[in-house]
């Protein structure tokens, strides 16, 4: 008899063992919004403390050109889940309260490849990829398509950006909470009158707005659009993270048996900056400051919950940002007077909006105890990149449309390999205004104002060089000194921003050594 049980508690050993061997990893991106490259104090930030994303990069790998392809949300999560430039696709600047979904079903997307692959997949925080079928969302009955149409399993999302209306959470296809007798009314124009805006209503704001801001009021705050109805499916801004917090632990805590990949959207530190109570005053920067601590906790919350499961050294976690940052962004909440001597850009110029590095170098950590090494790279990586180099990391399935200006980094990411040589970088839309980063060297194209075109045929756009080795603020124009580099980073510009279709492989000339891996223990 005992003969017989050792062996049964052998074969069951054994199996459990191959489970765990076989069972691919999870996947967890944390996106921040509006995060800077220097706002964490793994990156060098003094005056806050950030010890969840610094246990992160002291135990994984933090990389210093660490990039999202757009400086500002809807373009860069658009990449992020198709792995292809933004500008490619109208429609893809910043969303409206009532835009449509942006991502059409059939795409392939980074979730619906893991989803393809067997993975449980979800989304939670902020969306801003639009809903529904033209002309817009439909809000008080089936929102789709959305995530679900797009390789999600499940989603719990605000549906655009807090500053835009409305304040409601969307749970898989509906409005959570909402009653259909306080039907929800989303729209561009005044619905009466007597609406009460953030224009009448401004002496009784809790957080008054610098510019714009001051349409429909909610929790005493000032929106971009209208609305109406929905009160019981409202939120408190000060909740925000928490709900989400709340609802990832518990959608992890039901996968824990099954690979998943989570995408977690924080809505923290894009304005409105209205933190819980329990951190203000977390900083001397005002709200701006506390909500990035703010942010930091919520990446303890899922390290928490891993931790919780045994699930750590079987998760790969991306801690990321959509774009750089920016101060006033439309309210008075003391982010240009509080800073003191912090620099939300680090070394770098620009911030949000903008194509010089400030506006999309961010922090970009990735953690995976056991298969990431610790260390700092230099190494080129960018968000546009993970779902092809995840997919390669698990061994799923790529279909040949898929990511097309995506390039395997899986290798960087984990400590073994080069990443990226070049990468493109957009503002906003469609202006034409590119950055085109290639080793230490950067293009950024300014377009010619078509307002200032003279009569005949149209000038071409302008072309400035930078030397990011020497001059990593982008202070000094050295075109006229480079000319030969000018011309074919300007050729490899227009070369990618061609239509797919239309685009020829790179020249063989292009091709050069890369330089070794950094990893010094501070940028």
């Amino acid at each position: 008899m005992r003969t017989a049980w050792l062996m049964v508690v052998a074969v069951a050993v054994a199996s459990s063992v191959a489970t765990a061997a076989d069972r691919r990893p999870n996947v967890v991106v944390i996106m921040a919004d509006d995060l800077g490259w220097g706002d964490l104090s793994c990156y060098g930030a003094t005056a806050v403390q950030t010890p969840h994303c610094d246990r992160l990069a002291r135990e994984g790998r933090r990389f210093t050109s660490g990039y999202c392809t757009a400086s500002t949300c809807t373009p860069t999560r658009y990449s992020f889940l198709t792995g292809e430039y933004a500008f490619r696709r109208k429609g893809t600047g910043i969303a409206p309260p009532n835009g449509p979904a942006i991502i059409p079903p059939g795409l392939p997307t980074f979730a619906s490849i893991l989803n393809d692959a067997g993975y449980a997949t979800a989304v939670i925080g902020k969306w801003h990829l639009g809903l529904g079928l033209p002309p817009g969302p439909a809000w008080n009955d089936v929102l789709a398509p959305g995530p679900l149409e797009i390789g999600f399993d499940h989603c719990f999302i605000l549906p655009t950006t807090n500053d835009r209306v409305p304040q409601v959470f969307v749970e898989d296809h509906r409005v959570r909470n909402l009653d259909p007798a306080d039907p929800l009314w989303v729209g561009d124009a005044k619905p009466s009158p007597d609406h009460p805006t953030g224009i009448d209503q401004r002496s009784r704001l809790k957080l008054d707005w610098s510019k714009g801001h001051n349409d429909s009021v909610h929790n005493g705050i000032g929106r971009i659009g209208f609305y109406t109805g929905g009160t019981r499916a409202r939120f408190r801004d000060e909740d925000l993270a928490d709900a989400w917090a709340d609802e990832t632990s518990r959608w992890i805590e039901a996968h824990a048996d099954q690979s998943f990949f989570l995408f977690l959207a924080s809505h923290d530190i894009h304005v409105p900056r209205v933190p819980h109570e329990r951190f203000r005053g977390a900083t001397t920067m005002g709200p701006r400051g506390d909500c990035i601590v703010e942010f930091d906790w919520t990446v303890g919350r899922v390290l928490e919950t891993l931790e919780r499961l045994d699930l750590t050294d079987e998760t790969l976690v991306i801690v990321c940002s959509d774009n750089g940052p920016v101060l006033d962004d439309g309210y008075r909440d003391d982010a240009v007077e509080k800073l003191g001597d912090h620099r939300p850009s680090g070394p770098f110029r620009g911030g949000k909006y903008s194509v010089f590095e400030g506006g999309t170098r961010t922090p970009f950590i990735a953690w995976w105890p056991g298969r990431i090494a610790p260390g700092v790279s230099e190494e080129i990586v960018a968000t546009v990149d993970l779902g092809r180099s995840v997919a390669s990391l698990i061994d799923a399935a790529v279909p040949d449309a898929a990511f097309p200006d995506a390039v395997d980094i899986s290798a960087a990411l984990t400590g073994n390999g080069p990443g990226r040589t070049s990468l493109l970088q957009q503002d906003n839309g469609q202006s034409g205004r590119f950055g085109l980063r290639d080793g230490k060297w950067k293009l950024v194209r300014e377009p010619t104002p078509k307002a200032k075109q003279p009569a005949g045929p149209r000038q071409p756009p302008r072309d400035a060089l930078y030397d990011l080795d020497a001059d990593p603020g982008e202070t000094t124009d050295v075109s006229a000194r480079h000319p030969e580099v000018v011309r074919r980073l300007a050729a490899e510009l227009d070369r990618l921003t061609k239509p797919l279709a239309q685009r020829a492989a790179p020249p063989e000339a292009a091709a050069r050594p890369r330089p070794e891996t950094v990893t010094s223990p501070r940028a």
